[in-house]
């Protein structure tokens, strides 16, 4: 007998698999309904293969010990059995009917996206998620949090390293919400485990999926597609609120978001502009353009002392709204609104020695755009 490991191995998994939870070695339950229903068919799915391998090692191993040619076992001569064949057919047709059942129901409920409360819009982008509350005029971006001093290991790490965002997706519980997911660029995948939603968003295309959480809390997850250098700084955080608290925090927002409206027409201050600049750099731009805007040669070039931009104002504003076609600069027309777009050109002109004194009002990104 030299193979007995593989059977000692399958009944160790089978006896520790109730443990395997609480020690991470499985998948989630989750706190939804369809995690839970995912998780009860992983769990079917998962004892029916320990079954399967119970008996057939076994009788592999019982036949291995029972004629083993050392006690002078002799094979028999035969050909051909019926009824074996018709066994060894049928049996395993019952199985995979018996799993395909419960498969094809969870399968159904994963993807009926009807009767949602809320929608949401989810699209990825290199290397950030946006949100967009369909209806409801709230909209904002999703930004990696983490401190690049602890991913360049000046700092140590903090608790939720890489896994940090400055505006998770708020969302409210015993609510269904759909998702409605799209990238602007190549392919992402918003995953978050607990949630047991994992779904692509491919340009061009819009995929739905749906959640409807049961307990209120922090659930954290990540872009589950290789979509570029910075693929690794994509968190996904999700925080489901009451329902009467995400109603106080949607209105909050909006008035929010109205107020910022308001500022398109506000003369502003190169200060104000400089500060508010600096906050959508760091978030937005400091991945590729690097936190000095010493840039990364040579997908990423230099914004600091770079005279082509410096000198050429215009030029300068088109590709912050309207991106490169053909390079990795997005146009972020779409993702910032023109005080932020007002805000970051005007920073990016007088930082790190620039110095132009260039005060770029949001009234006249707001005309670049409407051309």
């Amino acid at each position: 007998m030299h193979l007995p490991w593989r059977w000692l191995l399958t009944i160790t998994c089978a006896v520790s698999c109730s443990q395997a939870q609480a020690n991470g070695w499985n998948m989630p339950v989750g706190v939804t309904d369809l995690s839970r229903d995912i998780y009860n068919l992983h769990m079917t799915i998962f004892w029916i293969c320990v079954v399967i391998g119970l008996i057939v090692f076994g009788a592999m191993f019982y036949s291995l010990y029972r004629y083993r040619h050392a006690k002078g076992a002799k094979p028999a001569n035969f050909h051909e059995n019926t009824t074996v064949e018709v066994l060894w057919t049928a049996i395993p047709i019952l199985i995979l009917i018996g799993m395909a059942v419960p498969a094809t129901a969870t399968l159904k409920k994963m993807y009926d996206t009807s009767d949602a409360d809320l929608d949401v819009m989810i699209i990825g982008q290199q290397w950030r998620w946006r949100y967009e509350y369909l209806g409801e005029d709230v909209a904002f971006n999703s930004n990696m949090s983490t401190p690049w001093e602890q991913i360049r290991g000046e700092e140590e790490h903090g608790e939720h390293y890489l896994l940090d965002v400055d505006e998770p997706l708020v969302l409210p519980i015993n609510r269904k919400v759909r998702f409605l997911m799209t990238a602007d660029d190549v392919i992402h995948s918003w995953w978050v485990p607990e949630l047991a939603v994992k779904q692509d968003t491919i340009p061009g295309f819009i995929n739905e999926n749906w959640v409807k959480i049961n307990e209120p809390g922090i659930y954290r997850g990540q872009c589950a597609e290789l979509c570029g250098v910075n693929h690794g700084f994509m968190p996904v955080v999700v925080h489901a609120m009451e329902e009467e608290e995400f109603d106080i925090w949607l209105a909050e927002r909006k008035e929010a978001q109205e107020q910022e409206a308001m500022g398109v027409d506000r003369e502003w201050e190169l200060d104000d502009l400089m500060a508010r600049g600096e906050s959508v750099y760091r978030a937005i731009c400091s991945s590729c353009h690097q936190s000095e805007g010493q840039g990364a040669l040579p997908a990423f070039p230099a914004l600091a002392n770079n005279q082509p931009m410096i000198d050429d104002f215009d030029w300068h504003l088109d590709v912050v709204i309207n991106g490169v076609s053909g390079a990795a600069m997005p146009a972020f027309r779409s993702t910032l609104n023109p005080v932020e777009l007002a805000a970051v050109v005007t920073y990016t002109r007088n930082a790190w020695g620039n110095d132009t004194g260039d005060v770029v009002q949001p009234a006249l990104v707001a005309e670049k755009i409407a051309q």
